[in-house]
């Protein structure tokens, strides 16, 4: 077996291996239920839950949106470099440049929220009794308030919770099956463990906070664990592709239409970290400086990632 191969087969299994552990922690021990959790245990639980937030947070940015972002450029620099060099003769280079400044990348970022945003408001428009009753608010909101006496203000409708959960596996898995590409198109064998290493390095404790966020939103334990089991299968399936990609074949338009659909899953990463994962976490008053340091320090975590990601 060559070096090359050996080296991309293990790092399959290890981000097979990483994934479906680090996922499966929160899933199949009780002490992550937040339903009967009290006291500390559930103030602990409330503090972990906010720096998962962080942790989404931080991938959606320092991720997903900067990879989507570059994407996007190099690869609409790459056809009107192209077109340039097909008709030389007719060039404009005031309409070229119009085309390089337009912000592309943030378009299609843009478009995968809305898509999102509309999805949910045409599944609520169609299925009305989705929507949340007052009655059924008041009902959440008194349990809350015996729960947590300090309580405040309404959490995001558990209705949604599962159809965002739903979502936010989607735009992981698009995102890991590009990055297991990445992985199985590199060179050599050093970029290849490097890469790896990096990819490794965010995932686990990405994974971890969608296992958590399953468990928050009460999937069933048998839905969760196939969840996450989809979910670890995504990063071995594209570096799968990777290797079944002979080196060099290319064809014109391949990369843009990855950047694209990379842009579209980043947008709808987005979608959810801001409309179900960040207000459900803030949803309590109760010690907001302790939360606002479990997000920014699960936010930095990807920001320092990132410098080798």
């Amino acid at each position: 077996m060559e070096p090359l191969l050996g080296a991309k087969i293990g790092c399959l299994f290890a981000l097979l291996v990483l994934t479906l552990v680090c996922g499966l922690i929160p899933i199949c021990f009780k002490w992550f239920q937040t339903a009967t959790a009290t006291g500390c245990h559930r103030r602990v639980l409330s503090f972990l839950g906010c720096t998962s937030a962080g942790v989404f947070l931080g991938a959606g940015f320092m991720h997903m949106t900067a990879e989507a972002l570059e994407g996007i450029k190099s690869e609409i620099q790459n056809l009107v470099i192209q077109n340039r060099t097909k008709s030389e003769r007719h060039s404009d280079d005031g309409a070229d440049s119009a085309y390089m400044d337009y912000p592309y990348g943030e378009l299609v970022i843009s478009l995968g929220f809305f898509l999102v945003f509309f999805l949910e408001s045409l599944a609520l428009q169609c299925c009305p009794g989705a929507a949340e009753t007052p009655e059924a608010q008041e009902q959440e909101l008194g349990t809350a308030h015996e729960l947590e006496p300090h309580s405040h203000g309404l959490l995001p409708s558990p209705s949604r919770g599962p159809f965002r959960a739903l979502v936010l596996l989607l735009s992981l898995s698009f995102h890991s099956v590009f990055e297991g590409l990445a992985v199985g198109l590199q060179l050599t064998v050093a970029s290849t463990v490097q890469l790896c290493l990096a990819v490794l390095a965010h995932k686990g404790i990405v994974v971890f906070g969608v296992g958590l966020r399953l468990v928050q939103v009460g999937t069933e334990s048998h839905w969760a664990m196939l969840s996450i089991l989809s979910l670890a299968l995504m990063s071995p399936l594209g570096l799968a592709v990777g290797l079944a990609v002979p080196q060099g074949d290319s064809k014109a338009g391949q990369g843009l239409a990855q950047a694209v659909l990379e842009g579209m899953a980043a947008g709808t990463f987005l979608y959810v970290t801001f409309l179900e994962i960040l207000p459900r976490e803030l949803a309590s008053p109760e010690a907001p400086l302790a939360k606002w340091s479990c997000v920014a320090a699960g936010f930095a975590f990807m920001a320092v990632i990132a410098l080798w990601a």
